[in-house]
This record gives structure tokens, C-alpha cells and sequence, in this order.
């Protein structure tokens, strides 16, 4: 039996943004954290045709997204959906897939995985009773709920009849940021995200460009970073932080490690991102 709740737009876990888009849906049917539906989030979504350039994109900003802990949001289709959902889970991230059809039914089939994944680490809703076949109107409509739960909507690729267009449509008409993944101009998969810049969508040219719009404080994300560090990490992230700029020697007599061992540590802590290295001195990422 599987454990499905119906939210009521009265409930308290009803989403508070969602309350204000038009038409919003009267009842939500959850399998999943529930508790997500009041979390900042972010709608990552393109064509189920996707490139290896836009499948590598969605995995790799649903990965960022995460590491800032905003849950990213797609319909759980083939191509771009599948990768921002698989980007998040990787992570240890927060994932709602909103899906066209009942909680209980997968689709398509081959997400099956991928479905169970989202239901013991994520979410999955719908504002469809249970038993409700994916019928291909439903999917459009679905699409106003997964930009409606979101503070911005990311189009990574799209061509001209994709229905990622049309949560970026939702997008504006909710008054939500709007981004698109630049795309090569002679690629059919990416006429729709170019068409979305030209009338107005941001482009999104590196993933960290997000975050800053979100005004998350690089503090934030070291902090958080900071918590996922083995011991010997934190001792070295520990004393780099007390000193504010310290040298591979200084590393080495503070810390009794061999500068064989020193060098490995640092070059972890800078690719985690918490420290950085210039000049022959070492800092905190600012």
C-alpha cells in the first residue's frame, strides 16, 4: 500500500506560493517529503529530446542548486527533466517531480528507478487522484504547478513546440524569474531557450549567476561545505580560517602533517570549493 496524502489548499502544508497563482490546484496528492513543498525551489526543465550538452547542463546545475539546498522541481519526463532530477538525488538533494498523472503511476515506465528514488528522498505531486492515466492534455496543464511552486524557472534546452515553453510561460504570468541556457544557434534543441532570451528570459552563463540572483551569501555555501568535511579537512580548513591567509610551511608545523600529506588536503579543500590558493598562500573561498 502506498502512503499517499491529499493536501487541501485550506492545510497548512499547502505551499503558500502556490496559493496565488490562477487557477490553483484544490487538492495536491504527495508521496514523499511533504515538507518540501515549502522549501525555497527552483524549476529546472527542457525537451525529453535532449543533447548531451543540455543533459550534462541540467545534471550539473541541479547538482549547485543543491549544494545551496533549494530543491529542484521538473515533471520527471525523458532528457532534461530525468538528468535535473538525477543532478539532485546525486548530491544528497531535495527533489519535487510534478508529474501528469497519479502519484502511483509511472511515466514514463523506464523512470521507474528513478521514481522510487524520488519517493524516499524527494517528492512526488500531483494534482491528479490516484489511478489517473497520463493523458497528453494533462501534461500541459501540470506545468503551471511545477513553475507555480518555484521562485524561478530554468529552461535548459528547448526547441519551438517544446512544452517546457509553456512552464515558461506560467513562469511570467506568475511574475517568477525566467532563465535560459544559451545554445547553439543552429541547433534545433535549442531554438526555444534562444527565443526566450531574445524576448527578455536571463540567460544563464555560468550556474553560480542563480544563486547569486537568489542573493545567497558565499558564507552560506562554505558553511554548509564546511560540515561535510572529513577530520583532517577540517583541521586544515580550521587552521587556514583562524590564520585568514597561511603558507603550505606554516600548514606543516601548525598541524605536524608532512607537506606531501598538506598539499593532497589543500587540493581537495579547493576543489569542494572552501578554500583557495594564490601566490603561494592559502584562503578561505570568499
Amino acid at each position: 500500500m502506498l502512503d499517499i496524502k491529499k493536501i487541501i489548499v485550506t492545510d497548512k502544508e499547502y505551499p503558500e506560493i502556490l496559493k496565488h497563482i490562477e487557477n490553483p490546484p484544490p487538492a495536491l496528492y504527495c508521496r514523499g517529503d511533504v515538507s518540501l513543498l515549502n522549501q525555497r525551489a527552483i524549476a529546472v526543465v527542457g525537451s525529453r529530446k535532449a543533447t548531451p550538452y543540455g543533459k550534462w547542463a541540467a545534471y550539473g546545475l541541479a547538482k549547485k542548486l543543491s549544494e545551496y539546498q533549494i530543491a529542484v522541481v521538473s515533471g520527471m519526463a525523458a532528457g532534461i527533466d530525468s538528468c535535473a532530477h538525477r543532478g539532485a538525488l546525486e548530491t544528497n538533494g531535495k527533489t519535487i517531480a510534478v508529474l501528469g498523472c497519479g502519484v502511483d503511476i509511472c511515466y514514463p515506465a523506464s523512470n521507474k528507478r528513478l521514481m522510487d528514488q524520488i519517493a524516499e528522498n524527494g517528492l512526488l505531486l500531483s494534482e491528479y487522484e490516484p489511478g489517473t492515466n497520463p493523458l497528453p492534455y494533462r501534461f500541459p496543464m501540470r506545468n503551471r504547478i511545477i513553475s507555480g511552486i518555484s521562485i524561478g524557472t530554468v529552461v535548459v534546452e528547448a526547441g519551438l513546440s517544446s512544452g517546457s515553453l509553456i512552464t515558461a510561460e506560467y513562469a511570467a504570468e506568475q511574475g517568477r524569474n525566467i532563465y535560459a541556457l544559451p545554445g547553439n544557434i543552429n541547433s534545433m534543441y535549442s531554438f526555444g531557450a534562444n527565443k526566450l532570451i531574445k524576448d527578455g528570459a536571463t540567460p544563464l552563463i555560468i550556474f553560480d549567476d542563480i544563486i547569486e540572483d537568489l542573493g545567497i551569501p558565499k558564507r552560506f555555501h562554505t558553511e554548509k561545505l564546511k560540515e561535510k568535511l572529513g577530520m583532517d579537512e577540517k583541521r586544515i580548513y580550521e587552521a587556514v580560517f583562524c590564520q585568514g591567509e597561511i603558507t603550505t610551511d606554516e600548514l606543516c608545523r601548525k598541524t605536524g602533517r608532512a607537506p606531501s600529506e598538506i598539499n593532497a588536503l589543500v587540493t581537495i579543500l579547493e576543489m569542494k570549493g572552501v578554500i583557495q590558493t594564490a601566490l603561494g598562500k592559502i584562503f578561505i573561498a570568499k
